[in-house]
């Protein structure tokens, strides 16, 4: 199935009628806020007020043109004044190839430099999304650079790939924060574990090391089990609530959310908005079949 839906993701009739379709939008609307800031405003809103914790992400990918990369910088440079202004409990999660890294790091970096900037007066962060694996050097190289000169960044590892032991301990050994998750791509055997045994024994394996050795681990997870695991393990060595966070998509597992905040931790959304939806929002259907399920059920009811 998620073979499926990443096939899906590159037909371009679908993703044409998707983006234009009013029906399309409101299947969409649970797990993206919307097309705009002000949308992405009130969904964050809401969300402080219950108790939750946010990732801002302006969606989009792999820009084209040096233009394009400075139109996302400055949609964040929106987004920072937006949180400074409403006074919103949030952080910024960006994609490196938005800003230009496929054209070069230089031009990268001269992009989000003005976001860390940004992000160190606000006293919050910009967490660095991980993309396949033909980007994860050259991002953790830019992430170890943002943390030496600004240090409010955090990078985000992926448990299915064979090189993260040694990305965890190099991470925390630089005291650098780290978002924990599955990984979301479709890599090959020779990079990435390939059964989701293997991926979740590698995932409690890393997040052991990060709550018992890194600085403010974001456990990323929907798992019921792993999350579980994770609470066990924390209580067990007497680890205050404070010491890490959870972070959860926006519209995904409400009744673990709920629970998580309830028990006193933080949790934290990871809430998408803009335009650039459709690809997204077709991963989040590949990598958890239960979204699938409840897409049908709101396209009979349309």
């Amino acid at each position: 199935m998620r073979s499926f839906f990443l096939w899906l993701s590159r037909q371009r009739l679908l993703r044409s009628w998707m983006e234009s379709s009013s029906t399309a939008r409101v299947l969409t609307k649970r797990f993206i806020a919307g097309n705009t800031l002000a949308d992405e405003i009130a969904v964050s809103k809401e969300l402080n007020a219950d108790g939750i914790l946010v990732a801002l992400d302006h969606l989009g990918e792999n820009v084209s043109t040096l233009d394009e990369a400075t139109i996302s910088r400055d949609h964040y440079l929106e987004a920072f004044r937006a949180i400074e202004s409403e006074k919103l409990q949030a952080s910024a999660s960006i994609k490196l190839t938005q800003f230009g890294l496929d054209f070069s790091r230089e031009v990268c970096l001269s992009n989000v430099v003005p976001l860390m900037e940004q992000a160190r007066r606000l006293r919050t962060r910009v967490e660095i999304d991980m993309e396949d694996s033909s980007y994860t050097q050259r991002t953790l190289e830019i992430v170890e650079e943002l943390h030496e000169r600004y240090g409010c960044v955090r990078a985000v590892i992926q448990a299915y790939l064979h090189r993260t032991d040694a990305d965890i301990e190099r991470m925390n050994s630089l005291g650098i924060p780290v978002r924990l998750c599955k990984g979301a791509y479709r890599e090959s055997a020779a990079v990435a574990i390939q059964d989701k045994l293997g991926v979740d024994a590698n995932y409690v394996k890393q997040m052991y090391k990060l709550l018992d050795f890194g600085v403010y681990p974001a456990i990323a997870s929907h798992d019921e089990a792993i999350v579980r695991e994770a609470l066990r393990y924390v209580k067990d060595r007497g680890y205050p609530a404070h010491r890490f966070e959870f972070q959860m998509l926006h519209g995904i597992r409400r009744d673990l959310q709920k629970h998580v905040v309830q028990a006193g931790y933080n949790l934290r959304l990871y809430v998408p908005y803009g335009e650039a939806w459709y690809p997204y929002f077709m991963r989040r259907l590949a990598e958890r079949p239960a979204n699938v399920w409840f897409l049908l059920r709101n396209m009979a009811r349309a």
